[in-house]
């Protein structure tokens, strides 16, 4: 499913730090020059776009394509509904970016999904790009209090979604308890169920929930990691008879009183440690999947960071120059926890073995994977297969990825294009940058 956008206004780009006029000015006038050169044979995002089209029925078994009124900067996949014979129902989490005319908004929606082998080729090759898919229902609207940069689901209980925007603040939501909204002008937000505080600065993307406890996981501007327990809130609130409320009894988070101060905005809960080791701004964390004490970070000082908090609050280990530039987001295999995924603004996908990470002081990748042509934004390992991943970029472009096929010969044709090694699949249905993706 390509959650689309049909307006012109552009989403702000994760991590980039404004470069000297100069450099600019220089940037641009190259980057003139070379598309004029490249005019005559550089085929148009339309053109592109219309010949991705017409070979859908050959692509995919099933494709649904949604137009959202707004840019989405984040989309999760949330728990299955329903199993019927030839579809399933599952909950969607989607971001909506306004340009100020109306709130930004959390949108929660039931999708069905068809079954392998059911649909027709017809059906799925004759979509309209500027219609909304009937295979995708809103349920809910949330009023968001800001823009939603980032949303991750709590493994433990996935109607409980955590959500970054441009503040310091993890907000937590609890989808099923918060009442429905329309997002008109001049709507007050919509209330979060509980804030996670201990952010200096901005905390805009870097977001993770971790797979065995109900943990949150945070970076940011402040160059910091911070970490939570829901289960902290949970604690307070039952000794505290002002947080109880009628009806919260099915929920993993208590509700506040209806007193004035922090209740006007939700309950907060501090953290359980704050991580100091980058020296910029934290872009991206993940947790290991089997433990709830060691996770990693990646951030704009090219390091990847593996941190354990039974060892204090330094880093246990730190990879200098994992790339060569910008380090923008990683994922932890939920099925191998020694095997780490990196994307950079240096277009290139690293898989690092967390037994084997540096030679001499830098980076020392398993494998680099080189088949986008500019800044990698998210990199998700497969929750079915071990070996799979895939990664989205600047470039518009969604690859799909196995290692165990890097350095395999395949048969092609003669005249076909070589792909880049480990390249088995690639999604160019977008005609702007994939910011996020769910497997």
């Amino acid at each position: 499913m390509e959650p689309g956008a049909t307006t012109p206004h552009v989403p702000k780009k994760r991590g980039r730090k404004p470069k000297p006029k100069e450099d600019q000015q220089q940037q641009q006038s190259a980057g003139a020059r070379l598309k004029e050169g490249k005019k005559a044979q550089q085929p148009s995002i339309d053109d592109k776009y219309t010949q991705w089209k017409s070979l859908v029925p050959v692509l995919y078994d099933w494709l649904a394509n949604h137009n959202l009124v707004w840019p989405s900067l984040s989309c999760r996949w949330g728990p299955q509904l329903e199993q019927a014979s030839y579809k399933n129902r599952q909950r969607l989490y989607l971001s909506e970016q306004t340009d100020g005319s109306v709130p930004n908004t959390l949108v929660i929606a039931n999708c069905d999904v068809v079954k392998s082998r059911v649909a027709a080729a017809e059906h799925i090759s004759q979509f309209n790009e500027e219609a909304r898919s009937p295979f995708v229902k809103k349920y809910k609207t949330i009023i968001h209090p800001g823009e939603v940069n980032r949303i991750r689901e709590l493994p433990q209980n996935s109607k409980i979604v955590a959500t970054h925007t441009d503040s310091p603040d993890v907000l937590i939501w609890d989808v099923e308890a918060q009442p429905n909204r329309h997002a008109v002008l001049g709507a007050t937000n919509s209330r979060p169920d509980l804030i996670l505080t201990g952010h200096q600065d901005n905390a805009e993307f870097a977001l993770a929930m971790c797979p065995t406890d109900p943990y949150v996981l945070s970076g940011g501007k402040d160059k910091l990691v911070v970490l939570w327990s829901i289960q902290d809130h949970i604690t307070s609130s039952a000794t505290d008879p002002a947080t109880k409320s009628p009806g919260s009894g099915g929920s993993i988070i208590k509700k506040a009183g209806d007193g004035s101060d922090k209740a006007a905005d939700g309950p907060s809960v501090g953290p359980r440690g704050i991580y100091s080791g980058h020296e910029d701004t934290v872009e991206d964390v993940a947790f290991c999947p089997s433990s709830a004490q060691e996770f990693c970070s990646v951030g704009d000082d090219s390091c990847l960071i593996l941190w354990d908090a039974r060892a204090g609050t330094s880093p246990a280990i730190k990879v200098e120059r994992a790339h060569n530039a910008d380090l923008h987001c990683v994922d932890w295999n939920p099925q191998d926890d020694n095997l780490i995924l990196t994307g950079s603004a240096d277009a290139s996908v690293c898989m690092f073995d967390r037994r084997h990470l540096t030679s001499n002081g830098v980076g020392l990748p398993v494998y680099k994977f080189e088949g986008h042509k500019a800044a990698v934004l998210c990199v998700q390992w497969s929750p079915d297969k071990a070996s799979v991943f895939g990664s989205s970029a600047e470039d518009g472009l969604l690859n799909i990825w196995d290692y165990e096929k890097f350095g395999k010969k395949t048969e092609r044709p003669a005249r076909a294009p070589s792909s880049p090694a480990g390249l088995f699949f690639q999604h160019a249905g977008h005609r702007f940058v994939p910011d996020s993706f769910s497997p």
